[in-house]
């Protein structure tokens, strides 16, 4: 599975807005691995992004 549908499909089901047919369609044609590193690394870069906004207001203020 190409490498941006598998983090356009985690991106969408991160904020809850993934098509059930797209969910169905993604577990049916391939393995659960591309999507669990794929979910691990997206949560990381989002802890990181919060991290470094509160580090920034901390700053600001």
């Amino acid at each position: 599975m190409a490498f941006f549908k598998v983090l356009k499909s985690v991106m969408s089901a991160m904020i809850g807005v993934q098509k059930k047919k797209n969910l169905e369609e993604d577990f049916s044609k391939s393995s659960a691995l591309p999507f669990i590193l794929a979910g691990i690394i997206m949560t990381l870069v989002f802890i990181i992004s919060i991290w470094a906004v509160v580090q920034f207001a901390l700053k600001a203020s």
